[in-house]
């Protein structure tokens, strides 16, 4: 991520990066910041634990950073905001 990166331009990548690796079916601009990415499909994309492992490995690919164990990706990959922060987080 460089320096002039925006937050938006961030999660502008974050929600293409999301449709590319799991090969979803939609405009990434749809993908609401705060709705949740897993489990309820009415309010957010309703990803399962398969989709989770792809987007780590995504992520980790993109960004260059690690996720270390399971209980920090599920509060990480809540949605396209947390996974932002995360992101953010680890490249300091």
């Amino acid at each position: 991520m460089s320096s002039v990166e925006t937050a938006e331009d961030l999660k502008s990548r974050v929600k293409e990066l999301i449709v590319r690796q799991l090969k979803l079916d939609i405009d990434p601009t749809s993908i609401r910041n705060e709705a949740p990415l897993f489990g309820d499909a009415a309010e957010g994309l309703g990803l399962d634990s398969i989709d989770a492992l792809e987007l780590v490995l995504g992520v980790e690919k993109e960004f260059g950073i690690k996720v270390q164990d399971e209980e920090v990706g599920v509060t990480a990959f809540a949605s396209v905001d947390a996974l932002c922060a995360f992101i953010q987080e680890k490249k300091g």
